[in-house]
């Protein structure tokens, strides 16, 4: 998700220099929706895994 949320970010870019205001201001807003997603999700993951006490495998 993080990536997706990159790329989306890396388009929003290339638009604004191209001059595409309204393409780079809706791949901004994708890339923004995408990374709270994922930021929620890895809180919920943290949260989750400290409750639950178990550890991460080892390598």
């Amino acid at each position: 998700m993080l990536g997706w949320a990159i790329m989306f970010f890396v388009v929003a870019i290339i638009a604004a220099v191209f001059g595409f205001g309204g393409i780079a201001g809706t791949a901004a807003g994708i890339a923004q929706i995408l990374f709270v997603i994922f930021l929620v999700l890895f809180l919920v993951s943290v949260v989750a895994s400290v409750i639950s006490g178990r550890r991460p495998p080892a390598p």
